[in-house]
């Protein structure tokens, strides 16, 4: 019977591609095996703070993790956020297409999978969106994406408990120190953390690192002590 479901649902809601959006072929891909290279993959060396390309072998950080004071202790991140990576994240985040998670999450897996194991996570938290915002999209991307990451590594994920309690104003009319004031006054703990040392913080999109940072210093507040992270998009330097 679960079978015959799934066959149904197969023809109402073929797989889309993440890359050009069409249906997927051959049937059973994550992706169109000629669509995989249209995307710019994060390529070493990479930053040790947020996983972003850096431009010289030498370097261990990239510019804006030399700039800014960072309270993350590491990260991954798949693709570079070009023209391609932001149409396909557009249609994960507002075109309804939550199963684009299963090629970003398997692909984290096959290229950060041993790193992540190494850092001894104990629970995956994504990064919440408000409400309303969840309501009209019909969910949070960063919970679809934490999911299908929390089955792969089998590592809890933690749903609800890391929140965003109000709406930011406009990001774009702060200065920086603002917007990181803007972004941790809305992020809020709604549970016990105690025995959670070790945890993974995952979202869609990695741009300044000011809501990273935001969620980091919440979470370390109630006694974490290692935040890492995983992302699908980076941007570069």
């Amino acid at each position: 019977m679960e079978a015959r479901r799934s066959r149904f649902l197969d023809v109402l809601y073929p797989r889309r591609c993440p890359a050009c959006g069409d249906i997927v072929r051959p049937k059973g891909e994550l992706i169109c095996p000629e669509c995989r290279e249209r995307f710019s993959y994060v390529a070493e060396p990479t930053c040790l703070r947020c996983g972003k390309e850096i431009l010289e072998p030498e370097m261990e950080y990239c510019y804006d993790c030399t700039a800014h004071t960072r309270s993350f202790d590491g990260g991954v991140a798949l693709l570079n956020y070009d023209q391609r990576a932001k149409e396909s994240i557009q249609g994960f985040k507002y075109g309804g297409r939550p199963e684009y998670a299963d090629f970003y999450s398997a692909e984290l897996m096959r290229r950060y999978g041993k790193r992540l194991r190494r850092w001894r996570i104990q629970a995956i938290f994504p990064v919440p969106v408000h409400r309303s915002r969840e309501r009209t999209r019909g969910y949070n991307q960063a919970e679809v994406l934490a999911e299908r990451i929390g089955e792969l590594l089998d590592i809890p994920v933690w749903k609800g408990v890391l929140v965003r309690k109000k709406k930011t104003m406009a990001q774009k009319e702060l200065n920086a120190e603002a917007r990181q004031r803007n972004l941790e006054q809305a992020m809020e703990i709604e549970g016990d953390l105690r025995g959670l040392k070790r945890i993974l913080l995952v979202d869609d999109i990695y741009t300044t690192g000011s809501t990273a940072e935001a969620c980091t210093k919440v979470l370390k507040r109630e006694g974490v002590e290692r935040v890492y992270l995983a992302c699908v998009c980076i941007g570069k330097n």
